[in-house]
């Protein structure tokens, strides 16, 4: 499959790259001809280039206008729509924090205080002889 991709990556550039020489190749001929003929066929050409570059410019134009508009839109949808949803998101890391900490607080450290002081007095009974280890069990 890569060598199928390289190829038509490589067709595609050789494509382009000819159609841009034709190119190339058609305006030096048009200017060439344009300067060898007379006054009246180069004004009438340069009036058509005017016209088509005016049509150019008002397409651009239309083009900025709509960019524009878009631009309002998506400043719209941030303010309104992304700007809350943040703020949600904010409060609600804030409550679950507020709450990690009260349950570490309130649950986890007294279960862990009493679990470790039931170790250390397992351990001392394990030592002064008392209760015997899992290391002295018998087995069937």
């Amino acid at each position: 499959m890569p060598e199928e991709k390289q190829l038509n990556v490589k067709n595609i550039v050789l494509w382009i790259s000819v159609i841009g020489i034709v190119l190339i190749g058609s305006i030096a001929a048009g200017v060439y001809f344009l300067t060898s003929a007379g006054s009246d066929t180069t004004a009438q050409v340069r009036d058509i280039f005017i016209i088509i570059l005016a049509l150019e410019s008002l397409l651009i134009g239309i083009a900025l206008i709509i960019l524009v508009i878009q631009l309002a839109i998506f400043t719209n949808l941030i303010q309104n729509e992304v700007k809350p949803i943040i703020a949600s998101t904010k409060e609600t890391v804030g409550t679950l924090k507020g709450a990690s900490k009260f349950i570490s607080k309130r649950a986890v450290a007294p279960i862990i205080s009493i679990t470790s002081f039931a170790a250390g007095i397992r351990k001392l009974f394990d030592i002064v002889g008392f209760v015997q280890g899992n290391k002295h069990k018998q087995e069937d």
